[in-house]
């Protein structure tokens, strides 16, 4: 866990907020953007990165017409909360594990290859858990937006178009890896920025092997890389969630009207009479009636049912928790896909 003395500083904010854009630009690239040296770059992602409050990793990037990403809500004994949370974050297919304000203990994002091992392998292991009371799931029909396009908001336009150049063009279908390849997987799995040279001394290969696989790799377009902050040293500290529903021929526009709200984390429309989650980071409570009253000028129609404060989350994106929002790392299992989740 962090301590004081580990608090990010305005330069260590603005080197995030470009690892966010380009995670694995050079430091060298980087310096001439943030007027730093290089090696000052690298030392301070060091001290962020052993801190847990900052970490990138490689997430393998699925078919959104295939994959099913649902929302599960988990009524349990609260005396078993812990127990329960605990236990969840096991489970591969469960991306995301939060605990809620409300009456909805748990709050879930999981992510599947299918319906079918939503139903038979994830339902099941949580119904079976003691203490568990009771969900309600919801389906997602269409991810509008993700955590994965969340932005700190630290560097100036200028910056930000410098770094997005830096960044590796993403988009493109993924083409297929020889298995030689697939061992480099795990490990920008666990760290993003790993280089050629550290993963040839684990894999036993040489340096000049493992840098043209690892081209290969990143140009496959099979992995996405995201920069996660621990939310407590982010500056919006505060995370809620909203069901709501909105007319079905309103989807689109609402997505655009969202997308220009820098605190959204996630957009989808989803299954259920509450067709909409909306989830997002804010800076203080006083801020929900504030972002209520700017949803419902911008989007039309909308009808905000249910608004949900997360207490704190033991996972999230296949990353395990601390309870001061640092990492520990990944989760022992984690999950096959995760790029779709907040």
């Amino acid at each position: 866990m962090a301590s004081d003395h580990d608090l990010p500083s305005e330069e260590d904010l603005a080197l995030i907020n470009a690892l966010q854009i380009a995670p694995r630009a050079r430091w060298s690239d980087l310096a001439h953007v943030l007027d730093a040296h290089p090696t000052s770059l690298a030392s301070r992602w060091e001290r962020l990165n052993t801190a847990g409050i900052a970490w990138i990793t490689g997430h393998l990037v699925g078919d959104p017409q295939e994959m099913s990403l649902s929302f599960l809500e988990v009524d349990c004994d609260m005396r078993r909360r812990e127990a329960i949370s605990a236990a969840l974050t096991e489970v591969p297919q469960i991306a995301t594990v939060e605990h809620s304000a409300s009456d909805r203990t748990l709050l879930l994002t999981v992510l599947t290859a299918s319906f079918q091992e939503l139903s038979e392998i994830v339902i099941e292991q949580l119904t079976a858990l003691p203490g568990v009371l009771g969900y309600r799931a919801a389906m997602s029909t269409r991810l509008h937006q993700g955590g994965y396009a969340w932005r700190l908001g630290v560097l100036n336009a200028d910056q930000r178009a410098q770094v997005q150049l830096l960044a590796h063009p993403t988009g493109g279908p993924a083409s297929h890896l020889p298995p030689s390849h697939l061992a480099l997987l795990p490990q920008l799995a666990t760290n993003g920025r790993v280089t050629a040279a550290e993963m040839a001394r684990k894999l036993h290969r040489t340096p000049a092997t493992v840098q043209r696989q690892l081209n290969k790799v990143i140009t496959a377009n099979v992995l996405s890389f995201r920069c996660e902050i621990a939310q407590r040293y982010s500056g919006f500290p505060i995370s809620c969630q909203w069901s709501a529903r909105v007319p079905a021929d309103a989807h689109d526009s609402a997505a655009r009207a969202l997308a220009a709200m820098p605190q959204v984390r996630l957009a989808a429309s989803t299954t259920g009479e509450a067709n909409f989650v909306i989830i997002m980071w804010l800076r203080s409570v006083a801020e929900v009636m504030d972002v209520e009253l700017a949803l419902t000028q911008r989007i039309p129609g909308i009808e905000l049912l249910r608004n949900t404060i997360i207490l704190r989350a033991t996972k999230r994106v296949g990353w395990l928790l601390n309870p001061d929002t640092t990492s520990q790392g990944p989760a022992r299992h984690p999950p096959a896909v995760t790029d779709f989740a907040r």
